[in-house]
């Protein structure tokens, strides 16, 4: 059985994707990949007979992916033994099956205005509004025109130098941009998609104690959409090994 793992691991490391800066496989990317089910993993998996033989079923001539059985053998703790999913005994959540919740793609948070986009748009400058929603069904060529790639002005390039206009950018300006952070990750979208290492956000949390007042109803499930929203669009910005980094430096939170 161990030599099953070890040869297993041998070939996912063969997918850049899988694997972290100093060569260990990144399980998670893994799990991700085999829930879509990812072509490429696919193909690492049916090079193998055994792996085939295993992971796969025949239903009339055609081979169907048992992501279950996958899950399982990867989540085992044979798997990555150097790894804290070592241990087999993990706490957590579990369905009627005895599945955790949280590997399963069946569960998910539930909350008003889900199916919505939040316009936001308010600034330290601006007085407290109510927040418009569009919903994706009933206004998806509003939530198009919302989320259209928007044209960048009034940039200034900052060198030794001083400070000049500039009328065009390429891939390795370091940009600060400054407005609506949903309508700013929507326009780098066609440049950057997939191609952000980190992304590091100082989530507004409604705690009373900063300058800015957010208006009295941006909070509860308002404010989970406004953090999906975002949270979305910034997931394809990011690379298959990014991270995100969220500073929760306040105290008393509303969520």
């Amino acid at each position: 059985m161990v030599e099953f793992y070890e040869k297993l691991q041998w070939s996912l490391k063969k997918d850049e994707r899988f694997l972290s800066a100093d060569g260990k496989i990144l399980k998670n990317a893994v799990y991700e990949a085999a829930m879509k089910p990812d072509t490429e993993l696919l193909q690492i998996l049916l090079s193998d007979a055994n792996f085939c033989k295993i992971f796969f079923v025949d239903v009339d001539g055609v081979k169907v992916f048992d992501k279950v059985k996958f899950a399982w053998a990867i989540n085992n703790r044979e798997f990555l033994p150097d790894s804290y999913t070592r241990f087999k005994n993990k706490i957590g959540l579990v369905d009627e099956g005895g599945n955790f919740i949280s590997e399963s793609g069946n569960i998910e948070l539930v909350f008003p205005y889900k199916d919505c986009l939040l316009e936001g748009g308010q600034t330290k400058d601006d007085q407290k509004r109510l927040e418009i929603f569009y919903n994706e069904t009933l206004a998806p060529d509003d939530i198009d025109k919302l989320l259209a790639p928007k044209v960048l002005t009034c940039a200034k390039k900052f060198s030794a130098e001083g400070v000049e206009d500039v009328t065009s950018f390429s891939d390795t300006d370091n940009l600060i941009i400054k407005g609506n952070n949903l309508l700013a990750c929507a326009s780098l979208l066609k440049r950057f998609t997939n191609k952000i290492k980190c992304i590091y956000i100082d989530v507004p949390y409604n705690t009373g104690n900063d300058s800015f007042g957010y208006n009295d109803r941006f909070n509860h499930s308002t404010w989970l959409t406004f953090m999906k929203n975002w949270l979305e669009l910034a997931k394809k910005l990011l690379r298959m090994t990014a991270q995100f980094f969220f500073k929760s430096t306040v105290t008393n939170k509303r969520i």
